[in-house]
């Protein structure tokens, strides 16, 4: 399996990918109404303006329930492989847990953490 099997994945993949756009464009009901073209919220028509400021701390909180989130994703192939890797495996992950803890001292010092 050299370049020939990568081109002709990559071909597959575009053949595919086409073959369903243009059999749903061939297939799928279509309508011309001007309401089809509406921004749609609940369906309540919308008063005043749309522009809402949100609190940049909504952003914030986001950001570090993803940061901790992801933190998740990167222990569990350790706690998967530790007995294999052995004391290596348990110094770097205390390392990473460290730096993960210092993240969130700084966010609730700032805080970020506040819900207002």
């Amino acid at each position: 399996m050299g370049s020939s099997a990568l081109i002709m994945l990559l071909v597959c993949g575009i053949g595919f990918a086409g073959a369903g756009i243009v059999i749903s464009f061939i297939l799928a009901k279509t309508s011309k109404n001007a309401l089809k073209g509406e921004p749609y919220e609940c369906g309540i028509e919308t008063t005043g303006t749309s522009w809402i400021q949100f609190n940049v701390g909504y952003y914030l909180f986001a950001l570090i329930f993803l940061i901790f989130d992801v933190e998740l994703v990167f222990m569990y192939p350790w706690a998967v492989a530790a007995k294999q890797i052995g004391i290596v495996a348990l110094i770097e992950i205390i390392f990473f847990m460290f730096v993960l803890f210092l993240g969130l001292l700084y966010a609730w010092k700032k805080g970020a953490l506040e819900w207002k």
